[in-house]
């Protein structure tokens, strides 16, 4: 969702490589922040500076992460909106992606 992305540099480079695909997330996409976040967690505690000679051994060390984490740090996902919040916010960035497409 960074801006540098819309630099005329990465558009020419973009036009210039069709095989590569921008995607973007809304903001409010909260559930993939935590997901991204997760992973992160899992790179950092588990796999930096970690030597894995085999696919096997990277296997493992994502399974024993996994096994701990639910074990010992995984709590529940609370929601602090109510649907009709959300469905709002949602009807609201469908009505600003309109308008983005009809200004340019």
């Amino acid at each position: 969702n960074s801006s540098t992305h819309k630099t005329s540099e990465v558009k020419t480079w973009l036009a210039k490589h069709p095989r590569f695909k921008l995607h973007f997330t809304p903001t409010s996409a909260s559930w993939l922040n935590a997901v991204e976040g997760w992973f992160g967690q899992l790179e950092r505690r588990a796999l930096y500076r970690g030597i894995f000679t085999s696919v096997g051994e990277l296997k493992s060390a994502i399974k024993k992460y996994i096994k701990v984490h639910n074990e010992k740090l995984a709590k529940p996902f609370r929601w602090h909106k109510s649907a009709e919040a959300i469905m709002t916010s949602v009807a609201r960035a469908k009505l600003s992606l309109i308008d983005n497409k009809r200004a340019n």
